[in-house]
């Protein structure tokens, strides 16, 4: 396990462990238990944790994702829903998702760092995926629609397209 990884953890059982609402708090919170980091790094830790600040009638808190995942697939999970379909041709993946969505989703993916994805480039609701190395595009396709909870059927003459 990395210091990074090391640190995540102490980030995300502080915020199971009691109210967090900035933070300032969390990085006290976190020299206290043995660990230094830049507000820029928590910012970082806190999207890999899939961690979100809720409003509450208390004032706002930190809260990590209602299934208590350690965020390891970059917030993909949280965004299962907005994806409408999945489709590959000979050279990319296309997802196009409910209108917004995309830059959020592309940004999970990203943030998941899964070995077949080279890159994502996002609009408003289409994210183009290009694959890394050798990876086929449908390959790719079946792996983003499972990351991401769509259920996959391939359809089309212009490529392979998954729903």
């Amino acid at each position: 396990m990395t210091s990074a990884d090391r640190r995540r953890d102490a980030v995300a059982r502080i915020i199971r462990a009691r109210r967090i609402g900035t933070q300032e708090e969390l990085l006290a919170a976190l020299e206290r238990a043995g660990f230094r980091a830049t507000q820029a790094t928590l910012s970082r830790d806190l999207a890999r944790l899939g961690a979100r600040r809720v409003s509450g009638p208390e004032g706002a808190v930190y809260e990590l994702g209602a299934d208590g995942a350690d965020g390891a697939d970059g917030g993909l999970a949280a965004l299962r829903g907005l994806v409408s379909s999945i489709a590959a041709n000979a050279s990319m993946v296309v997802i196009r998702t409910h209108p917004g969505s995309a830059p959020a989703i592309a940004r999970a993916i990203d943030l998941a760092q899964p070995p077949e994805v080279l890159g994502t480039i996002a609009g408003d609701d289409t994210i183009f995926v290009a694959p890394a190395g050798e990876l086929r595009p449908r390959r790719l396709a079946a792996r983003l629609a499972e990351l991401l909870g769509t259920p996959s059927a391939l359809a089309g003459e212009g490529g392979d397209r998954t729903h």
